[in-house]
């Protein structure tokens, strides 16, 4: 599955289009490198993403198929990590 679809599916990022551009300016990564939108991810792998307000780091346990409820998307992840940011101004 394409990075900016589970990003979208899993209510991570709440529009591909979004996600999309998130990956375009970088602040997303897989396993430590800036990803592109394209990248196909598989169980086991860690996503980082840097918002304005916030850092979260996820660990991908499934891959969704087909469309997601919006109360099952938090079973595809497991938050590792999450951080605000209290110095973005």
């Amino acid at each position: 599955m394409r990075l900016d679809i589970f990003l979208s599916d899993t209510r991570l990022i709440k529009r591909r289009s979004v996600a999309k551009k998130a990956c375009e300016n970088g602040i997303v990564y897989v396993g430590g490198q800036k990803a592109k939108a394209s990248k196909k991810i598989k169980t086991g792998q860690k996503i980082k993403i840097d918002f304005f307000s916030k850092i979260i780091e996820v660990e991908v346990l499934d891959i969704p198929k087909g469309n997601v409820k919006k109360e099952e998307a938090k079973n595809f992840y497991k938050i590792l990590k999450e951080k605000i940011k209290t110095d973005f101004f």
